[in-house]
């Protein structure tokens, strides 16, 4: 009995301990470093923001399909109107000093000068004045973002949030995602 489950421990360690099939060790030389690429989306087409798809349909489209679908379609974009989802803001300012309410205040005026396009928004939770901004649905976006607002506010981070769902994104062309690329071994 100790034989076999020597022999089976013995046969998992090697298993565990083997290279993966599909991971690659690196050339020498090189490493593998996660980084951020840029996935082009269709535009959301903003005219129809709100608007019933089936009422501005050409007359000469004729859609076939049950009405339960589009009363489930309607309930569902009803019942998820208000619901907050979790996701991700960065934080530019977070303070408690006696000044922190006039520096929160200008710290969102020196990000909306900015960024006009991201949104910004100033809480208090006692005892702390905060700016956090963006709505951001994954960490990804949130990365992305945070690298570029830290050239201007170095001590932003990133923290999760609820926000209401859904948010559209009218502005973007792209969507965010990290993949893994093999690159040279700085000296």
């Amino acid at each position: 009995m100790r034989k076999i489950i020597l022999l089976i421990a013995l046969t998992a360690a090697t298993t565990l301990l083997s290279p993966r099939t599909g991971a690659q060790l690196p050339p020498a030389g090189y490493e593998y470093a996660d980084s951020v690429i840029f996935i082009p989306v269709a535009q959301v087409d903003s005219s129809l923001k709100g608007k019933d798809i089936f009422a501005v349909l050409p007359d000469n489209v004729t859609v076939v399909q049950s009405g339960a679908i589009r009363s489930l379609v309607e309930t569902r974009t009803r019942t998820n109107d208000g619901k907050m989802q979790s996701g991700f803001r960065v934080r530019i300012f977070f303070d408690n000093s006696q000044s922190a309410r006039g520096a929160s205040s200008a710290a969102l005026y020196r990000f909306k000068l900015k960024y006009p396009a991201i949104p910004a928004y100033r809480s208090f939770t006692s005892p702390y004045f905060k700016v956090t901004v963006g709505d951001y649905r994954n960490k990804s976006e949130a990365l992305a973002a945070l690298s570029e607002i830290r050239k201007d506010f170095p001590t932003a981070f990133i923290v999760r949030e609820r926000f209401k769902y859904p948010m559209m994104d009218d502005v973007a062309a792209f969507k965010l995602d990290t993949v893994r690329v093999l690159k040279p071994i700085s000296k």
